[in-house]
């Protein structure tokens, strides 16, 4: 109920910048009181996203202008992505969205989440967002981590055999072009990792969209991702695991890298290549080497980066884990772990402070959809 309180406050400041066609709470999504009550943990994370998705304000856009035309508010800026208070925050929010129609299409919000997609993805809007991309001193927008999450949201449409999940897919295709050329251009001007543990960390991001080139059958793009991958990581060891998390992190420098080798090596050399990178791994099953962060104030846009990093360590742990070979004596002790920085990342996610609410509910669907571990593993 705090998430509409405060939505209801901003209308006053908002309202001048409404387009007339849109309604003036800005969001189409039913009102808490209309919604149907969720079933499963998954409908309580989608819940958080129908409630961003369409939300405009408030808005943090990282945005060149090369002059006063380029003023404008968000949803003039990128109209199908201008919720969740940035652009890759909303990618990855209807990625959320399409990820439950995939995973549970029987959910009592299926046609909320329609609808809302609906809104979305029109030939229109993403004619605006590929423009918006392409112009020029914007090679560099959201590069790499929102553009890996674009590439993801096509990877869960590619999946689907519904008509009109299919149909979306098509609308999507061009800016999905565009950002695979650009990528593809970038990769052999990238001469170093970029090992932060926020959204410029290419690690994570190149598995996103590794397992989107597999899953399109687009060879020439997964290789020179491999490619660069093992350029960068194939020779690196001992990594200072004790170092995590920095203060604002909401990836892990070294578990990103170790789930990004694991789609790149074969079990026996991955097991080889894990014992030099994190020799500190133990071998007795235990959960306490790695300790999950702690977010003293959940309101302040950073800080609360560090429930993100508890539920992206979680997948990582179990997806390293899931790469071993059977009978590995580190397996354990992963899951373990594992299962530790789940329940405190799950907790954590609640619509009490916009500042997380907006984007952790995508963290939390990849880890119990177990997107990104392949299905018999």
């Amino acid at each position: 109920m705090k998430i509409w309180m405060f939505m209801g406050c901003l209308l006053l400041t908002a309202c001048a910048q409404q387009d007339a066609n849109e309604p003036l709470n800005n969001t189409d999504t039913a009102m808490p009181s209309e919604r149907p009550l969720p079933v499963t943990t998954e409908d309580r994370f989608a819940i958080l996203a129908l409630d961003c998705v369409h939300r405009e304000y408030p808005n943090k856009i990282s945005h060149v202008m090369q002059s006063a035309d380029d003023v404008a508010a968000p949803r003039d800026l990128t109209p199908a992505f201008y919720g969740c208070f940035d652009w890759h925050s909303s990618v990855h929010g209807h990625w959320l969205l399409t990820r439950m129609l995939n995973t549970q299409s029987n959910s009592v919000l299926a046609s909320e989440i329609r609808d809302a997609l609906a809104k979305s993805f029109t030939p229109a809007k993403l004619a605006g967002e590929l423009a918006y991309y392409q112009k020029e001193g914007r090679a560099s927008f959201e590069r790499p981590y929102g553009i890996a999450w674009y590439l993801q949201l096509v990877a869960e449409l590619e999946e689907s055999n519904d008509p009109q999940l299919g149909e979306w897919r098509e609308t999507l295709r061009p800016l999905e072009e565009a950002i695979v050329e650009q990528v593809r251009d970038w990769l052999p001007k990238l001469r170093y990792p970029v090992r932060l543990g926020t959204h410029n960390q290419t690690a994570f991001a190149f598995g996103l969209m590794i397992d989107y080139a597999r899953i399109v059958g687009d060879e020439a793009f997964e290789a020179d991702l491999v490619e660069k991958t093992l350029s960068f990581h194939q020779n690196d060891v001992n990594c200072p695991l004790s170092y995590e998390p920095s203060g604002e992190d909401f990836l892990s420098p070294c578990l990103m890298v170790a789930d990004l080798m694991r789609r790149v090596l074969s079990p026996q050399d991955f097991s080889v290549w894990l014992s030099a990178f994190l020799p500190q791994i133990p071998v007795d099953g235990s959960s306490d080497w790695l300790a999950p962060g702690i977010v003293l104030d959940a309101s302040d846009g950073k800080l609360v980066h560090l429930d993100g990093v508890n539920l992206s360590r979680a997948w990582a742990l179990e997806g390293i884990a899931s790469a071993l070979p059977d009978g590995d004596v580190r397996k354990p002790a992963l899951m373990a772990s594992s299962v530790l920085h789940r329940e405190v990342g799950i907790e954590a996610v609640s619509d009490e402070h916009y500042s997380g609410s907006h984007w952790l509910a995508s963290f939390a669907t990849y880890l119990t959809t177990r997107r990104g571990i392949p299905s018999d593993q």
